[in-house]
Order: structure tokens, then sequence, then C-alpha cells
């Protein structure tokens, strides 16, 4: 493992290879305003405990839809899920319902925590799914880079375990872009490791990539082309430790890098949003 500063640097921070990171923030926090004015929607439902534990919820049209879950990037640090309801429309459209989640941010919240908050997100729509309108056994999640790691960390969660209503396998399917599968060199990465307080050990404990898949649902991987190799290697890490899971190829997404890779989830005719509406038209029959 490469524990050099300026190669983790240069590999994991986006602000050194994209030159107009703020705006895509602010873009995404605009067209989040417009989302939530213009759709319907049911906001700030209470999934969990805390204050941070809510969710967004856009209705498809028909009743008995899929649900996809979303949960949003910003290395488990940064960001809201008013910042990212702009995901939810074209998926709405095409007949999904979406959840956009909210959790906990380090390091005031740890990651361990935090995976325990979307474990929570994830049982509380299916027990839920009713009220919701949407089916109980066509529950998808998707995440972006640690949102991606958090997706991941859902497929290797032992529900019963959680509650015994909960079935051994609750989703149906999973999609992470640019995700985090293998945290340890994160330990490593001076504009991390304070927010993040993980030493290895904690870090492989936190890791997909050394954990055993339990929920067992496909786990469809993308990442943009123009990403570095070290989110390309780490997709490609997931899918030798599950291979079972990761039977798709690895979507290599042309022309996008870390931050406009997740405008392509929900963009239309990208062959990312395409293999994602495939994904769970297929799963759905």
């Amino acid at each position: 493992m490469n524990t050099n500063i300026e190669f983790l640097e240069r590999e994991y921070n986006p602000r050194t290879q994209i030159a107009n990171v703020a705006e895509f923030f602010e873009r995404w926090k605009s067209q989040g305003r417009e989302t939530r004015a213009s759709l319907r929607s049911r906001l700030d439902l209470a999934y969990g405990p805390s204050s941070a534990e809510t969710l967004d919820y856009f209705p498809a049209a028909a009743g008995n839809s899929p649900v996809l879950m979303f949960i949003h990037g910003g290395y488990w640090r940064a960001f809201d899920k008013t910042d990212f309801s702009w995901v939810a429309p074209a998926y709405v459209a095409a007949g999904i319902s979406v959840a956009v989640l909210n959790y906990g941010l380090a390091p005031a919240t740890p990651i361990r925590e935090i995976v325990q908050q979307i474990r929570r997100a994830c049982a509380w729509t299916f027990n839920n799914a009713e009220s919701l309108g949407v089916d109980r056994q066509r529950i998808f999640c998707a995440g972006h880079s640690a949102g991606g790691h958090l997706t991941a960390m859902m497929l290797a969660t032992e529900w019963p375990a959680l509650s015994s209503e909960l079935p051994p396998r609750l989703l149906a399917g999973a999609f992470s872009v640019s995700g985090l599968f293998d945290l340890v060199p994160l330990t490593h990465a001076e504009f991390l490791r304070r927010d993040l307080g993980l030493d290895d050990e904690g870090a492989r404990a936190l890791s997909p990539a050394a954990l055993e898949l339990r929920d067992g649902a496909p786990l469809l991987r993308a990442v943009g082309a123009l990403e570095s190799g070290e989110f390309h290697r780490q997709s490609h890490l997931i899918a030798r430790h599950w291979p079972s899971a990761c039977i798709a190829a690895l979507i290599d997404v042309p022309g996008r890098d870390h931050l406009s890779v997740c405008d392509a989830f929900a963009t239309p005719g990208t062959v990312l949003f395409d293999a994602v509406c495939g994904a769970i038209q297929r799963l759905n029959a």
C-alpha cells in the first residue's frame, strides 16, 4: 500500500484534480431546491432516533413501485440530503420512487455509527413499504463515493441480527458509483485522517473488501473514466472479494470525473443511468 502523502492527496482528493469543484456544489444545491419545489415529495421523514436520521421521499406515480435509496458522498463529513434532491426526477419519471438519505457527519458521528444509521434507514424502508406505496421486495440502494462505501456495507449486513422481522436479503440490488471499499489508505491521507478518526484496524473493520458478503444482492459498480487509478482499483478490489455479487463488469463512464460521474447517475441517456434503470427492470422481472 502506498502511504505517500502526495500520492494519497492526488489519488483521493478531488480538489486536486477538478478545477471547478465549488461550481458542482453550488449547482447541486440549487437543483436540489428546484426539485423540492416542483416534485411531489414527503420531506424529513424520520427513520431513526437522532435528528440526523431523516430522508426525503419522492414517490413514483404508480403504486407498488420499486424504490431507490440514494446515499450521498462527501467523505462521510460533508453535504446534506437536500444537496442531492436532483437525483430523484429522472428515476421518478421512469417509475422508480426515490428516497434521499441524511446521516450524521464525521467527526461528530463516527463512521461505524453512520453505517448503523444507514442500516436503520434500510430497515425502516422495508418496514414502511406499504405506507410509502413501494414494493418491499424491490428495495434498491445506491451511493456515490463515501455513499458507495455505505451501500456496500449494507451488503455486509446480517439483517436478521438487527431484527428477527428482517429477511437475510433485504435489498433487491445495489449500485456503487466511485465507491470506497478499502478504507485503510484513507487513514494515511492527511486531508482526511483526523476527521475519520480510524487506525488501520478500525478501517479494516469498516472495509467491505475485508468483510463477508451477507445480503447477497447484486452490486453494480461504476467509476468515471477520468477518475484516479485508486478509485478504479477500489472498484476492482471489491469485485475480486465479492465475485458472486459483482457479476456485471465495471462501468467506466466516458468523459466523467469524480463529481461529474454523480451527475451521470441521474441523467437519462448516459451509460450509467441507463444501466441502473436496466438493472432495476431486470431485477423486477
